[in-house]
């Protein structure tokens, strides 16, 4: 259906380009890590950026596969990266919220989406994904491994 490229060079200290020109900025070390930080993105955020929005995609597509009219989602992606010695890794919590539904719907909705979604698969047995799930408006908290 789609191809990109994009291409990375420095690091996490250089720059990254899309193919088309729509990305091309400079990417920085955060300084929680000992970089210099500042106004730079860096390849966890940019990570956490896809798998909201394709997340968040996901979630409408099951949302209307279902039978349901088109409800506000929003998909929060908080990755963190992990160094045990030599080795890193990185871990996903996902913090969805949908309106106009039940918990017990949101929770099924979410489980759907989560096996619909392409970085919820490419993930799958890789690294640690969180699903919380809030009520749009209890804001009661529902969290699965």
């Amino acid at each position: 259906m789609y191809t990109t490229k994009v291409t990375a060079t420095g690091g996490r200290n250089g720059r990254v380009t899309s193919e088309d020109g729509i990305l091309d900025f400079s990417i920085k070390i955060p300084k929680e890590m000992g970089g210099p930080g500042g106004e730079y993105t860096n390849p966890e955020q940019l990570f956490a950026a896809g798998y909201a929005a394709c997340f968040d995609s996901a979630l409408q597509f099951v949302i209307l596969k279902e039978g349901l009219k088109q409800k506000e989602t929003s998909v929060e992606a908080e990755v963190s990266l992990h160094r045990k010695g030599l080795e890193f890794d990185l871990s996903v919590k996902l913090t969805v919220r949908i309106s106009d539904v039940d918990l017990d719907t949101a929770k099924m909705l979410t489980s759907i989406a989560h096996a619909t979604c392409p970085y919820s698969k490419a993930t799958k047995g890789n690294i640690n994904v969180e699903l919380e799930v809030i009520d749009f408006v209890s804001q009661e908290v529902q969290t699965e491994d």
